[in-house]
């Protein structure tokens, strides 16, 4: 009975979107109220405790959930504003007039590069909003990069994921490490096929570009393998997104540009050449530049990171046992610095500080249902986390599996991508879970970890918070449920496919 209570807010949220067609911003409230009756009246949760519970969610969510997707929406913004936009627009068209391409360039190989430097969710808005600036599908471009952000996950946010997971179980950094490449590389070597098939609008798409998809995968693949082997786990995403992006742009004309482009799949005209100065399209592309450079500076050279780490502040929220403790770093956190970035490129870009004012103040105003979204997915997975219904579930899981727990490992991840949308909670609700049953059973700690990130990575597919994310980035406000059945189908195949790897790979003995 505690399994089937604990389910509802999961349930009522599946069917709210996908059945009912409600807005996310609608949804998402309305469990949030059915996870705080259940948890005071089933659970026993004291009230005070629940309410402290929400408060920490929304904290949680404002800073730096929130706040990292509004930086990255107002990045965007400001770069329509002052016209980069249309020339990073025109740089790109020059790289090829083909879709398909530019969908493994944006929607894979950037994508995947913000995801290893920021996370929370600007690996979705900001490739999705350039993709639909581009003229993509607005929905194609939402589920290509939901579907594509799978795979990073693990090692997004600079490795912040997996070093919250390995301090939860314990485990020996590198073989947790090298586990995950090991378990998500089918997924990381098949989702730029995905991509070109979604955006490119069915698997006739593939034709022709099966080599640069290929040539993209690998690429991207055998670096992050490696980097993920030998480098800090900052690095993996990273080094594989640049490789990637690299590969694509040297290989687009040779592998996908001979001949006449498919009229199907244009952007625009064959030939385009931008006359664009360097001058110019360094000025253009300022923003994103300085997004590399900071957070890559604050993370990865020492003083820096020194004199900035300690700006930060912690508290306890929550009012009952066990209490996580929130930290705000006021400066080293990805929002901060997309910020920075963005008024530093804004100001190269002649935008004077006023207007850019404007513009935060209609991006905030645009995306408002964004933020409630995000608040109350939160507050419902702290509630659902402290009561005890995210154990429940995963215990008559644990259970009902027995020896055929490898199947299930991933599934469990899953739900907590679900619930929370973030690989680092992820790993904190189900992570030691994970570990202590793998030891009671005789298999891999490790091994069960990875497969818990895994499954994290393929819950975000279809997580409210992170659906609210694309689909705000894409101008789909109010059509979540959309981008929810779109999705679904992916999320299934890679469920299973993820439950069979992780199978295979316990009865290899990894």
């Amino acid at each position: 009975m505690s399994f089937v209570l604990a389910l509802l807010p999961i349930i009522w949220l599946a069917v709210a979107l996908s059945v009912l067609k409600m807005p996310a911003h609608k949804a998402c409230p309305i469990a949030l109220a059915i996870a705080a009756a259940l948890a005071i009246g089933a659970w026993r949760l004291p009230a005070l405790w629940a309410a402290t519970a929400v408060l920490e969610g929304v904290l949680n969510a404002l800073w730096p959930i929130c706040l990292v997707i509004i930086a990255a929406l107002f990045t965007y913004n400001l770069t329509v504003h002052t016209g980069a936009m249309e020339l990073i627009k025109r740089m790109l068209g020059s790289v090829s007039c083909d879709k398909r391409v530019l969908a493994l360039l944006i929607g894979w190989g950037f994508s995947n590069f913000m995801e290893g430097m920021a996370g929370f969710g600007t690996a979705v808005a900001i490739p999705a909003s350039m993709l639909v600036g581009l003229g993509f599908n607005p929905l194609s471009a939402v589920v290509g990069c939901l579907v594509v952000n799978t795979t990073p996950t693990a090692f997004g946010s600079v490795g912040v994921p997996t070093a919250t997971l390995i301090s939860v179980t314990g485990v020996e950094p590198a073989a947790v490490a090298s586990d995950i490449a090991v378990v998500q590389l089918l997924l990381a070597l098949v989702s730029p096929f995905f991509l070109v098939c979604i955006c490119g609008g069915g698997w006739r798409a593939l034709k022709g570009m099966v080599p640069l998809t290929l040539a993209a995968a690998l690429s991207y693949a055998i670096p992050w393998f490696a980097a993920a082997h030998f480098l800090p786990i900052e690095l993996p995403d990273l080094v594989g997104a640049v490789c990637s992006m690299a590969c694509i742009v040297l290989l687009a004309k040779p592998l996908a540009g001979a001949g006449k482009v498919d009229p199907s799949y244009a952007l625009m005209s064959a030939g385009e050449t931008p006359s664009i100065s360097l001058k110019e399209g360094l000025r253009a592309w300022s923003p994103f530049i300085f997004i590399l450079v900071l957070l890559l500076g604050s993370s990865l050279i020492a003083p820096v990171h020194n004199l900035i780490a300690p700006l930060k502040t912690s508290v306890v929220v929550y009012a009952g046992s066990n209490p996580n403790t929130l930290t705000f770093s006021w400066v080293n956190t990805a929002g901060v610095m997309i910020f920075v970035a963005a008024f530093l490129g804004g100001l190269i870009q002649g935008c004077k500080p006023l207007a850019m004012a404007r513009v935060l103040g209609r991006t905030l105003q645009a995306y408002w249902k964004t933020v409630v979204t995000i608040c109350s997915v939160m507050a419902m997975a702290k509630i659902m986390s402290y009561s005890g219904m995210v154990s429940d579930i995963a215990v008559v899981l644990v259970a009902a599996a027995g020896s055929a727990y490898p199947l299930v490992a991933p599934i469990i991840g899953a739900l907590g991508g679900f619930v929370t949308g973030s690989g680092t909670s992820t790993s904190v609700l189900f992570g030691g879970l994970q570990a202590q049953t793998a030891a009671q059973l005789g298999l891999s700690p490790s091994w069960m970890a990875a497969a818990n990130i895994m499954g994290a990575g393929i819950g975000k597919m279809i997580c409210p918070q992170s659906i609210a994310v694309g689909a705000s980035a894409a101008g789909m406000q109010g059509r979540e449920s959309e981008v929810l059945g779109s999705a679904f189908k992916y999320f299934v195949l890679y469920v299973v496919l993820a439950s069979a790897l992780c199978m295979v790979g316990s009865v290899l003995g990894l």
